[in-house]
């Protein structure tokens, strides 16, 4: 029976406290595509309170705004666009090393 590897990746500030990962990812994610917090929310189907509370949770964790609202809708900040960015190479780099060495260790078990 072949074995699969998962691993999950996120980032934490120096309390502890989460900044990113596959959630926070999937709300910024979610409002550039929809261009607004509340659709983000109704699309992921989570309350629109929770979801603007991980926002400010996180910058506040940072440092700096990650997402801009005004009348028209909701997008992300530069530094907003350049944390999803880098947390997303990273976790590219971490499950391909991952997947190297799995092989490499586990070699026709792998799957």
């Amino acid at each position: 029976m072949p074995y699969r590897i998962k691993s999950k990746i996120w980032v934490e500030n120096e309390e502890g406290k989460l900044v990113i990962g596959t959630g926070r990812v999937r709300i910024l994610e979610a409002i550039i595509e929809a261009g607004s917090i509340n659709k983000a929310a109704l699309k992921l189907k989570q309350p629109f309170r929770a979801v603007w509370g991980k926002i400010r949770a996180t910058e506040e964790r940072c440092g700096f705004r990650i997402v801009e609202t005004s009348r028209s809708g909701s997008r992300l900040t530069p530094e907003g666009l350049e944390l999803l960015d880098a947390y997303n190479r990273l976790r590219e780099i971490c499950e391909d090393f991952a997947d190297d060495r799995f092989k490499e260790l586990f070699g026709e078990k792998a799957s």
